[in-house]
């Protein structure tokens, strides 16, 4: 865990700047969103070290020098442009600062802010009624469901984007470092459990010529799944069942060597995971592997990372179900465990975004 979680280190006055950088969030956020996707960034960074004037991008983009001027000052008190050594204050001169950059360049960030606009934004006000119901009182922004992943077929074709971009941006990175660790030893059937659109079990199927993958989902993604497979040829290899895994009448199939969980189980409350877990040891046999591939907070490289799955959290209890969130490792460990299973390895900082691969068994 971070030094940052433990100690106390920074001062009145920079403590006292982070609190007005909260207070501020959702204008500076929309004005980052305006300064990216009105063109402004992308001006300052074509004029390089030269920089650009303000009345310069006022002509160029044929908006107001008022609406330049605020976007901009906005942009320099987030550190996303610089104003240049040689500026004329009564027309200031500016380049791109390393914010910006990373604003306008950095798919992570480029996820992250479409996630956040276009399935979190007008749903967040609903935070704390969600905390205080458990129920995730700012989904009705998107549509009338009980939970987000029963209309996820039904989001606008912008809102699915978002959604997907985000979900799959993360755990596909993971998916070339951990295919040789869950084919070390012959798999012949895999359970894909929230398989979802069929990434995972049709990059099985590339890896390993054997393999046949059973996705089991939600009917409305077990429908999308089937035409992904059937795109990329694997019709005869990847078959769906689709169910509702709390369903108490939902009874996993036997007979897998291998039970595959991406991204999945942090869609649910800790008592959740152990309800799905043990339906799973009724099914598996002692030698049957069940892999669960998370990003963990607690186990991430960098801050930033960990403070993106805190934030992620929050999508959890106003917008997706109302219970559930990104996990720490020890507290995911437990759920499973309880359930009836073992841990038998663990690989952590799986991919470039630092996901935890961890590989179970019947006790």
């Amino acid at each position: 865990m971070f030094d940052f979680y433990i100690n106390d280190n920074i001062d009145a006055v920079n403590a006292k700047f982070e609190a007005q950088k909260i207070a501020f969030a959702p204008l500076s956020f929309q004005a980052a969103r305006a300064l990216r996707n009105l063109g402004i960034l992308d001006e300052i960074s074509n004029a390089r070290k030269k920089g650009i004037k303000i009345s310069e991008l006022s002509q160029k983009l044929n908006i107001s020098l008022y609406g330049i001027g605020v976007l901009v000052e906005m942009g320099l008190g987030m550190g996303a442009i610089k104003v240049h050594k040689d500026s004329d204050d009564d027309d200031l001169r500016l380049t791109l600062g390393k914010i910006g950059f990373f604003l306008m360049k950095d798919e992570m960030t480029q996820v992250n802010m479409d996630f956040s606009q276009d399935i979190c934004y007008r749903g967040a006000e609903n935070l704390e009624e969600s905390i205080l119901k458990g129920k995730p009182a700012g989904l009705p922004h998107l549509g009338p469901w009980k939970t987000v992943y029963e209309g996820l077929s039904q989001l606008t074709e912008q809102e699915k984007k978002s959604w997907f971009g985000f979900d799959h941006f993360y755990s596909d990175l993971a998916f070339p470092e951990a295919l040789p660790i869950v084919f070390e030893k012959p798999v012949g059937r895999l359970f894909d459990i929230g398989g979802n659109t069929a990434k995972w079990a049709i990059s099985c199927c590339k890896y390993n010529a054997d393999v046949k993958v059973s996705i089991i989902d939600l009917p409305g993604q077990t429908a999308v799944a089937e035409k992904n497979a059937a795109a990329a040829g694997f019709a005869e290899r990847i078959n769906t069942l689709p169910c509702n895994v709390l369903d108490e009448t939902t009874a996993f199939p036997t007979g897998a060597n291998a039970v595959w969980m991406s991204q999945f189980l942090d869609c649910f409350s800790l008592e959740e995971i152990t309800k799905i877990l043990t339906k799973i040891r009724k099914a598996a046999a002692p030698d049957t592997d069940v892999y669960v591939l998370e990003p963990l907070w607690d186990k991430q490289r960098f801050e930033a990372a960990a403070y993106s799955l805190q934030a992620t959290s929050l999508y959890f209890t106003c917008i997706a179900n109302g219970n559930s969130k990104m996990y720490r490792y020890e507290e995911l460990k437990k759920a499973i465990e309880v359930a009836g299973f073992e841990l038998k390895e663990a690989h952590h900082n799986v991919g470039p975004n630092a996901y935890s691969l961890l590989r179970f068994r019947i006790k």
